[in-house]
């Protein structure tokens, strides 16, 4: 096979054979193919689009270009989340020890945030010895032993993604949906999930800013994991406004103890028992005789009694967590500066911007722009109201937590863009708009 040949068979529409997807990604993934050739072939799926059976190939390939993790020995069915990515998405550090809590092991392998806001791993190491990096021996005894655990990768998981990725980013080829479904499913695939819920965001503050778009994402995903075997469960959820109340590592932290205690925003809990209640059913393989309602309220009770708390206390302990940060939040990092920003006059919340909160965040420095930046724990903004709250004038709307005055500038100067306030009575918004099933 030539490369010139598989560029030019799908840069004149043509659909390409398992075969030379297959030799491509191979090549590429070994440098035999150079990159100016693999943009060329990634500019051409991204002008002609792929079909569903060259989006599985292509998922499949990526999947089997590095090791492939196999959770049978401690988990005979493995149960996988994946979110598209929000602000203030800190719903695995809720509904993983829940689901432990309920019986179902989880094992999550997360990766590090790009963007506004710091990803799990950063979340949980605002914890001081929280360990990210397990050895593969450690991640399946811990498994064995608790029933959960949630670390970085062990292995070299579908490599091909990692290199594409990176030349999709320098040749405007990332809003594929080809693309991005088998970027996903690819590191879901070779992580050894049986059955994997997928959270796709759609709004001001997602990748995704149409239902139309995201749903069509969605059901690409679906059909790979269907056509692998897996079971899958997609939901469209909102981010045109934060999720619950917390943006910044160290906050969503808290947030979530606050949820695993029975407490915390009322959109994160219901949220979590959503994603969780889908988790369970699929873990518990019974789908047709346990409801999703019977699901969402087992793990309330689980809120409620405590016993997600205690679970997500037992990973922090097992993995060298500081536990008593998890007993006592205000052990957690804290920025030297809190400043409150008010509603200037009585009415009702008609907007707020997830993008312009999370652009406020990259100010502070809750978040990075490349994989090697540092970030800083302690800052970012807690948003006290939702669309359709009605408000009055002093309100505190937004609290910003920064470490320095020009940060704070920054910050203040993107979250005056953020709200929109009306006088008339709004509605709130949905926390979700669809589910796909292929159960």
């Amino acid at each position: 096979m030539r490369a010139t040949d598989i560029i030019a068979k799908k840069r004149d529409g043509e659909e390409l054979t398992t075969e030379e997807i297959r030799w491509f990604v191979d090549g590429y993934t070994h440098n035999e193919i150079p990159d100016y050739q693999a943009a060329a072939w990634l500019t051409a799926i991204y002008m002609q689009g792929m079909s569903r059976r060259e989006t599985f190939d292509l998922t499949v390939a990526m999947a089997e270009s590095g090791d492939q993790l196999d959770l049978s020995p401690v988990i005979p069915y493995a149960v996988d989340k994946h979110s598209t990515g929000g602000v203030g998405d800190k719903v695995s550090l809720v509904v993983l020890p829940l689901v432990a809590a309920a019986g179902i092991p989880v094992a999550k392998m997360s990766g590090r945030g790009l963007g506004f806001t710091g990803g799990t791993l950063d979340k949980m190491e605002s914890i001081a010895g929280y360990r990210v990096q397990l050895t593969e021996e450690e991640f399946l005894q811990q498994v064995r032993d608790h029933g959960i655990v949630l670390c970085g990768q062990t292995r070299e998981l579908a490599p091909a993604d990692g290199l594409l990725y990176a030349l999709r980013d320098v040749t405007a080829t990332v809003s594929s949906l080809p693309l991005i479904a088998s970027s996903i499913m690819s590191k879901k695939l070779a992580a050894g999930a049986n059955a994997i819920v997928l959270d796709v965001k759609v709004g001001m503050g997602a990748f995704m800013r149409r239902v139309s778009q995201a749903r069509e994402l969605a059901q690409i995903m679906v059909d790979i994991g269907e056509s692998a075997g897996r079971q899958m469960v997609a939901l469209l959820s909102d981010m045109n406004q934060p999720l619950g109340c917390a943006v910044g590592n160290a906050l969503e932290v808290r947030e979530a103890i606050e949820a695993l205690q029975g407490g915390g925003p009322l959109d994160l809990r219901e949220h979590c028992l959503a994603v969780g209640g889908h988790m369970l059913r699929l873990g518990r393989q019974d789908t047709s005789q346990y409801a999703l309602a019977e699901a969402m309220a087992d793990l309330a009770d689980l809120m409620d009694s405590g016993a997600g708390f205690a679970k997500f206390r037992e990973l922090v302990e097992a993995q060298g967590g500081d536990v008593s940060m998890v007993d006592d939040p205000d052990r957690l990092p804290q920025a030297a500066i809190q400043h409150d920003i008010l509603v200037p006059g009585d009415g009702f919340v008609a907007q707020v911007n997830a993008m312009m909160v999370a652009l406020a965040c990259v100010e502070l420095g809750a978040g990075r722009a490349r994989k090697t930046d540092s970030i800083d724990p302690a800052v970012g903004v807690e948003v006290h109201y939702k669309v359709g709250d009605q408000v009055g004038a002093g309100d505190v709307m937004f609290t910003v937590h920064a470490d320095n005055e020009d940060q704070l500038e920054r910050a203040i100067a993107q979250l005056e863009q953020a709200p929109v306030y009306d006088e008339r009575e709004q509605q709130p918004l949905p926390m979700f708009y669809d589910t796909i099933y292929n159960d």
